[in-house]
């Protein structure tokens, strides 16, 4: 029930928010300073966008491709493939479990090296994940699937915000993603094969996100001069403690979703965040913000699902 409710007041506010407020304003700003006609026919189309984005827009999964350059990588690991999923948040698709189907799906035909998820896979509770388990654990690539937690995935966002509660979901949660076949990485690295380091950070994030990541004990004994992958759900994090304090080349998260909506580079995120989607290089260093899968709500306009395909290349020392 929890769930249920959390879903239907996110979704009541985000559908209110969408089909009257923007509307209205859009209308009354162009009645004002055009024209009546004006303002009917561009809060029209809004609603028509909006329409598109609540029916269809949250299907229209997106394989984006992107390539990662970098002199610390091996020169045998050229061409090295990753493949990222994030911010799936499932419970919202416990009416509609094709949709979790096809993701899958066209993640595996992508045939890549390595998958990574970079945190929110449920929205409230470990308890989304059980329809969905199957599915899930089709999910292969030869170096195995590699997970981090995000947010909504510390289940504090439940009615029942006690402590007990909270860690019975976390502890639940962690447990059906490994059963899953997946990888949890928290505070902690492995050594992928050709001698790439993957660590993976609990969420690092500032309030009133929750803030459980701990990058000085995931790299712990990890050479300097060795391609190094972060995952980290916040792409803030990349900024705050990773671009010119640390010598990882590639840092991938999510988080922003671009809230959902992104006319050409235009999204509400854009505000929010400096770093909110797409790629981003720094001093040798890149980060990669998925737009994620997913939402509390069911709407998608621009900032379509997205699966994210990572070419590692390596690039001769100048």
């Amino acid at each position: 029930m929890a769930i249920f409710r959390h879903n239907t007041y996110m979704r009541l506010m985000f559908g209110l928010m969408l089909v009257i407020v923007a509307p209205g304003v859009l209308f009354l700003v162009f009645w004002l300073t055009v024209g009546l006609v004006a303002g009917l026919v561009v809060s029209g189309a809004l609603l028509l966008a909006v329409a598109y984005g609540f029916l269809f827009g949250w299907r229209h999964i997106v394989v984006r491709q992107t390539e990662c350059e970098s002199a610390l990588l091996p020169a045998d690991m050229d061409g090295y493939r990753i493949l990222q999923l994030s911010d799936i948040h499932v419970g919202t698709y416990l009416r509609n479990r094709s949709f979790v189907d096809k993701l899958v799906d066209k993640a595996n035909k992508q045939g890549c090296d390595l998958i990574v998820f970079t945190g929110d896979l449920v929205n409230v509770s470990a308890d989304e994940v059980l329809p969905f388990r199957r599915a899930f654990s089709s999910l292969k690539a030869r170096d195995g699937v590699y997970a981090v937690m995000g947010n909504h995935d510390y289940c504090e966002y439940m009615p029942d915000k006690s402590v007990h509660n909270v860690r019975r979901n976390q502890n639940i949660l962690q447990y059906l993603m490994r059963k899953m076949g997946w990888h949890v990485l928290l505070n902690e690295h492995v050594i992928l094969p050709g001698g790439i380091a993957l660590i993976g950070v609990e969420n690092s994030s500032r309030p009133p996100f929750p803030d459980y990541g701990d990058l000085k004990k995931a790299m712990q004994g990890l050479p300097d001069g060795m391609f190094k992958i972060l995952l980290t759900h916040d792409p803030e994090h990349w900024r705050r403690e990773v671009l010119g304090k640390t010598d990882i080349a590639l840092t991938l998260s999510g988080h922003t979703h671009a809230g959902q909506i992104k006319i050409g580079r235009l999204s509400p995120s854009m505000f929010m965040y400096k770093e909110w989607g797409g790629k981003y290089v720094e001093n040798g260093s890149m980060l990669y913000v998925s737009l994620g899968v997913g939402g509390t709500v069911p709407f998608r306009l621009g900032a379509w699902p997205e699966i994210n395909v990572i070419t590692l290349r390596h690039k001769d020392r100048k």
